[in-house]
């Protein structure tokens, strides 16, 4: 649940607050990246230290390794980090694009080949929404497809396709208690698709919405007219989370912008 709690008049700022099942979490707000579970670097203690209020886990890889049978054997995903604190998993449909060498899209999700071990596995919306139920996290992104810069018109259009009919079967799957789930915009620079897809999506009623499609290779001007044409499209009253984006100055531009959610792997990797 978010709630909104003042707005600058002088830009589209806002600051919130977004109740979860393990914590209140201030916004805006940068989430460190733990992507096997573990921020690269830190520590829990030091995490706590910076304020940290809530962490990012990835699907993809968590599902790849340690593998969900030792997360299962743990307990869920916090008591595997021993972080008691919110914890937002992303779906995974961007690794399998980003990774994968081999893949084939389907309907009902995507056939890839492990970058780890060769193996040929499936990752659809009900599976990424099964696995994020089973490691328990406070936010779980839905499934969708993230085509990459440069894609034609046509490719577009059937990702945005894609992404509602997916969303929709996300919609209808169980969830962990407590759980938050989060629509992805997807439509790279079109107005037109932008529109559409977060119109649909925020018919469907999700707990909040994030932008997609962004920090995949467009220049620095294209990524931010994305988060325009998307944001005029999403309710006042749902947190907005731009997906990847969250260097410094990009963390300036956007809470200009009206997002409230970042994170980006940088702090982790410099």
């Amino acid at each position: 649940m978010y709630e909104l709690l003042k707005t600058s008049p002088r830009s589209k700022a806002r600051l919130g607050r977004l109740t979860t099942a393990r914590g209140v979490i201030d916004t805006p707000v940068f989430m460190p990246v733990g992507t096997q579970a573990s921020v690269k670097a830190l520590d829990l203690r030091e995490l706590n230290e910076i304020g940290t209020e809530i962490l990012l886990g990835n699907t993809y890889h968590l599902f790849l390794r340690p593998g969900m049978d030792i997360i299962r054997q743990a307990g869920g995903l916090h008591r595997f980090m021993n972080w008691d604190k919110p914890i937002l998993t992303d779906s995974g449909g961007f690794q399998v694009y980003s990774l994968a060498k081999i893949r084939k899209v389907r309907d009902d999700g995507v056939e890839f080949r492990s970058h780890l071990s060769g193996e040929m596995l499936f990752l659809g919306p009900k599976e990424s929404m099964a696995i994020q139920r089973e490691l328990g996290s406070d936010i779980a992104m839905l499934f969708d497809e993230c085509p990459p810069h440069g894609a034609s018109d046509s490719d577009l259009q059937a990702a945005v396709k894609r992404t509602l009919g997916w969303a929709a079967i996300c919609a209808g799957q169980p969830r962990a208690k407590g759980q938050l789930y989060f629509g992805i915009v997807q439509g790279a620079n079109s107005p037109d698709l932008r529109q559409r897809c977060a119109e649909e999506l925020v018919e469907m009623d999700f707990d909040g919405y994030a932008i997609g499609g962004v920090s995949v290779g467009e220049p620095e001007p294209e990524m931010m007219h994305a988060v325009e044409i998307t944001e005029q499209h999403l309710p006042a009253d749902k947190a907005r989370y731009a997906m990847g984006l969250g260097t410094p100055a990009q963390l300036i531009e956007l809470v200009a912008r009206g997002v409230d959610m970042f994170d980006c792997v940088l702090p982790t990797r410099v």
